[in-house]
């Protein structure tokens, strides 16, 4: 058990992750911004661009899945430094959780002291509709229960403590900013709060798994984002996520409705410019 759990980077590994990435660009960002599935453009928005691929950075990972593409950017959105991940690891991708989580470490030592994360999800809670925006509130972390937690193993003080709280997960005054924002910007008509749940994947949910996280009070269910958010807060940053809501899940055994990727990114393609101008709008305020 202690050889499956254990970390297989040492603080040093993130740290020449770091070195790396600083002496390659002059650009210190305080916002980053991790995109999920379909939602790659807000990176392509980034003025001043500075383009890391995966595969150039020492000991980075590299994303396999279609709507990721694999690209970490440094630029200005509005003029503000941002950072972005095009194209984020999940654990059904065959990676461990601390392999997953990796990014989030580094990007502390950039110096980053903010966190948004985007990602499709689908739309547990009946009044939600396809397209709307989801504010994450709170999450119910699956895998965690599972014992698939990015913290188990040997903790390192010098990111944070053993026993990190996570009951202010998604930052309320972020979350304000977002409702504000979004108002602006005319989203405020699709604009949900709710609580995200993490599954493992890679495969959609069951009709009982459904009404399974209905009963447990969840509004939406992805496979990504929580080890992120986990990691990020244990590092201390702020946090901010974002569900883009791509299909509504299926609770009805008569239901001729079945979940599938492309339907995913498609809904992502209609709906990815307000997604956007929302955090552009954003990002400015932080």
């Amino acid at each position: 058990m202690e050889a499956m759990t254990q970390c297989r980077y040492q603080y040093e590994d993130y740290k020449e992750t770091a070195d790396w990435i600083l002496a390659q660009t002059n650009q210190r960002p305080k916002v980053a911004i991790i995109c999920g599935s379909g939602l790659g453009g807000l990176a392509d928005l980034l003025e001043d661009k500075t383009v890391f691929p995966y595969e150039s950075i020492p000991r980075f990972p590299t994303s396999t899945v279609q709507g990721h593409a694999g690209k970490l950017v440094f630029g200005k959105l509005q003029g503000r430094e941002c950072v972005c991940m095009q194209g984020r690891f999940h654990f059904y991708e065959g990676y461990d959780m601390h392999t997953v989580t990796y990014p989030v470490r580094v990007f502390s030592l950039l110096g980053v002291e903010t966190l948004i994360v985007t990602n499709a999800a689908g739309g547990v809670n009946e009044a939600y509709s396809v397209a709307d925006i989801m504010l994450i509130k709170d999450h119910i972390n699956m895998p965690g229960f599972a014992g698939q937690n990015p913290l188990c193993g040997h903790n390192d003080e010098r990111f944070g403590v053993r026993f990190p709280c996570m009951s202010d997960a998604y930052d309320r005054r972020l979350r304000d900013l977002a409702k504000q924002t979004a108002a602006e910007q005319g989203c405020g008509s699709f604009l949900q709060e709710g609580v995200y749940c993490m599954l493992a994947g890679p495969t959609y949910e069951t009709i009982a798994e459904c009404r399974f996280l209905q009963t447990l009070g969840a509004d939406a269910v992805g496979m990504s984002t929580v080890p992120e958010v986990v990691v990020a807060r244990h590092c201390g940053l702020r946090v901010l996520g974002l569900s883009l809501i791509t299909n509504k899940v299926v609770t009805d055994y008569d239901s001729e409705e079945k979940a599938n990727h492309e339907e995913v990114l498609q809904t992502t393609k209609r709906r990815a410019r307000d997604l956007q101008r929302l955090v552009r709008h954003l990002v400015t305020k932080i």
